[in-house]
């Protein structure tokens, strides 16, 4: 069995990182490894890794119980006291073998009943380690355990993000597949868990459902470039357009909006319209950088020619010598 992933070593955090931090790590990780960008043979399988990292510590009470049981916080019942679990851990470590080994197998244990023993001594089992804490046995089995949380991934276009949608997903699982229709809201943001909650594993015995958590992955987009809600695009201009000032027309995900261009603008030069970018549903919505892009016309008619020849020896300009 392949050792388990530290999270934090992952993302490359120290354990008290704050959420900031821990977004910023994320987000240079997953640009770096995202199978769109990165097309190296292992690129997906360390993303997959970076994303989940990120949806356990980016989750409070996930990374609660991920900073008390470790790599087995997904299996430890909820409300398990983390010291005893620490003592169950270290009797499992030094207690002798599994069952079948040291240990002899009582009368009615199944496969997922696990004793620990020492050459004959008196063999201790999970239910006296933890208190009955599980539940109790029945019939050589556990009692009631709810049922698991589960992950699926959702990809959208920065217009669907934009303005919400309702989304058909489907699931696989070992009931067979189910198709869910899903309300997405509008203003989600790549990376963004959606939770639905009892659409997860089913609890055996009577147990509530687990939940299901949607984590959001905006696709490439040929125009628009997304940093949190804030959104990129470019505006080609003509020269003289740039030179002199006008007010251009921009497509936005929302819909077409007008920027000032000042006199004087030089190609990457970031036009900011606020509010324009992903809406917040609890803030302030994102901006909309227009990033200005000098376009020169590929062919010159003679008149045209003749005008730029003019300015060429009028004016006095050297973009090579300004500061």
């Amino acid at each position: 069995m392949a050792p388990s992933r530290d999270f934090y070593e992952t993302l490359g955090v120290p354990r008290d990182v704050g959420t900031e931090e821990l977004q910023r790590a994320y987000r240079k990780l997953a640009r770096t490894y995202h199978p769109d960008i990165n097309k190296d043979p292992g690129a997906e399988e360390r993303f997959k890794d970076i994303s989940e990292a990120y949806d356990v510590l980016s989750d409070p009470e996930q990374r609660r119980r991920y900073d008390a049981f470790g790599p087995d916080f997904r299996q430890v019942p909820p409300d398990t006291d983390p010291q005893t679990w620490a003592r169950a851990r270290a009797a499992a470590g030094s207690g002798g073998a599994r069952r079948g080994r040291g240990g002899a197998r009582r009368g009615g244990a199944t496969a997922e009943d696990v004793w620990f023993g020492s050459g004959g001594a008196q063999d201790i089992d999970l239910e006296d380690l933890f208190g009955g804490m599980f539940g109790g046995r029945r019939g050589g089995g556990w009692g009631p355990v709810a049922g698991a949380d589960q992950e699926a991934e959702l990809e959208l276009s920065v217009e669907e993000a934009y303005s919400g949608v309702r989304r058909g997903v489907t699931l696989s699982g070992p009931g067979g597949t189910r198709t869910l229709e899903v309300t997405i809201p509008a203003g989600v943001t790549d990376g963004q868990r959606i939770r639905l909650a009892g659409q997860g594993g089913q609890g055996s015995d009577g147990a509530a459902p687990g939940d299901l958590y949607l984590r959001v992955r905006l696709a490439p987009h040929p125009r628009y470039r997304v940093d949190g809600r804030d959104i990129s695009v470019n505006l080609p201009l003509a020269p003289w357009e740039a030179a002199l000032g006008t007010s251009a027309a921009i497509d936005t995900p929302g819909g077409e909006a007008k920027v000032k261009v000042p006199a004087g603008t030089s190609s990457g030069r970031r036009l900011r319209l606020r509010g324009r970018g992903l809406p917040n549903p609890r803030g302030r919505n994102g901006d909309l950088y227009a990033v200005a892009q000098i376009m020169v016309p590929p062919r010159l008619g003679d008149e045209e020619r003749r005008l730029f020849e003019q300015l060429a020896a009028t004016s006095t300009f050297d973009p090579r010598r300004q500061s």
